[in-house]
């Protein structure tokens, strides 16, 4: 009876002194770069020192970098932490990159109603048939061929959504062992998984996951910045804003605020472009257009330097990103549309400004009293003294005598001495 009871309290008591397992949990729902490539190597680091159970990565994104992913997938494949890759929520995708990712986890798993494939990568100008991207396309065949025979999961459709951008859905990628689950939320995929045994890069480990404490562990501020500004479409804003910034500290000296905001703008577009894949020659030619617009304000072309600043910028932006990187890394044409359209009408506008300024009457100095009336002090036979704009000028009539007080044009001046006619008066 005393066995009975020791063995009753002992069982209602262990749960007690047992330490329960975490689950370390990280959300991707962005483009694949290097900002999310750092998360995910803290979320492994977090998950290591947690000694959790296992990480997982809740997966929504279109695609990204390949030298992102890359990083991401050697990271995965060297854990000693089990990496659930989770691709949620409803109507979520693991697109280009995101199969990649997928594909590399200790367990894949999809929520209902979501997708994955489209792996296939595109060069700048969406030339399928030319040399380099052959290359790409058989060196990302290669690399997920790789991983899936290492997860043994289907490497041919592997090597589909790769040559022939393939699509599936979370149900026909279990049935063709792309995946191993489908899980309608995190719950479900808890208890689904617990007991699993995984292997992982220092030997195996059983998953204890059905009473596992969540963790979430998000991007830091920093990283958050560096995502968005990891977009290449932001990271071209930023440069050619901080570019006009300079340009109008320039113009302008001591305005400040456009130089400081000029600055900070091109450090973070170095910054993000630093992880691209950069062609100097387009960097080069939108620097020197920036040149050319700054010409075209000090020195009269009659739009000429605009005009050559325009197209320039045009085939930079083009040019900018090199064609080794995927369709997620290139500049939307539409935002470079945007931007070069800006900057034509804001220097056409320029233009004009200059145009209207040269056709306009002068205001001050030599020219600015031809065509000014006034009236004369005293007769002119032809010399006298007038009264033109406010001050006392010798004058010489040029159509005969003038007398007092009639009123007078200036149609020129010779030092300190107007030439002056009669204003007619109307009849």
């Amino acid at each position: 009876m005393r066995q009975l009871v020791l063995y009753v309290i002992c069982y209602f008591l262990t749960p007690l002194f047992v330490k329960s397992q975490t689950v370390v949990s990280i959300n991707i729902d962005a483009v694949i770069n290097p900002a999310t490539a750092e998360y995910i190597h803290r979320g492994i680091e977090k998950a290591k020192k947690e000694k959790a159970t296992c990480l997982i990565i809740h997966l929504n994104t279109p695609g990204g970098l390949l030298k992102s992913t890359r990083i991401i997938v050697g990271d995965i494949m060297e854990s000693t932490v089990p990496v659930i890759v989770y691709v949620s929520p409803a109507g979520a995708q693991a697109g280009s990159a995101g199969v990649f990712i997928t594909l590399a986890a200790h367990i894949a798993v999809m929520a209902p109603g979501t997708n994955i494939g489209a792996a296939h990568p595109v060069d700048m100008q969406g030339n399928k048939d030319s040399i380099m991207a052959e290359k790409l396309t058989n060196d990302a065949a290669a690399f997920i061929r790789t991983i899936a025979e290492k997860r043994k999961r289907n490497t041919e459709w592997a090597e589909l959504a790769v040559r022939k951008s393939v699509s599936i859905t979370s149900t026909e990628a279990l049935d063709k062992k792309v995946i191993d689950l489908v899980a309608k939320n995190d719950h479900e995929l808890l208890q689904r998984i617990d007991g699993r045994k995984v292997e992982v890069n220092e030997g195996s480990v059983i998953l204890q996951t059905k009473t596992a404490r969540v963790q979430t562990y998000d991007m830091n501020f920093a990283e958050k910045i560096l995502s968005i500004i990891g977009d290449p479409n932001v990271a071209y804003i930023l440069l050619i804003l901080g570019f006009y910034g300079l340009l109008f500290e320039l113009y302008n000296p001591g305005a400040i605020l456009p130089g400081i905001i000029g600055v900070i703008s091109l450090i973070l577009a170095f910054y993000a472009l630093h992880t691209l894949p950069l062609n100097y020659a387009g960097l080069a030619l939108i620097a020197f257009a920036i040149i050319l617009f700054l010409l075209e304000i000090k020195i009269v072309s009659h739009g000429l330097l605009a005009i050559s600043g325009v197209i320039s910028m045009l085939l930079g932006s083009l040019m900018l990103i090199r064609e080794d990187t995927g369709e997620v890394g290139k500049i939307s044409l539409s935002v470079i549309l945007t931007m070069v359209s800006a900057s034509a009408l804001f220097f056409l506008f320029v233009i004009g400004l200059g145009l209207k300024a040269q056709r306009a009457k002068p205001v001050t100095g030599v020219e600015a009293l031809i065509g000014e009336t006034g009236s004369s002090l005293e007769m002119l036979d032809p010399v006298g003294t007038v009264f033109v704009h406010g001050e006392i000028w010798k004058a010489e009539s040029t159509a005969g005598i003038i007398n007092k007080g009639e009123k007078v044009r200036v149609i020129k001046r010779q030092n300190f001495k107007l030439f002056v006619e009669v204003v007619q008066k109307d009849t």
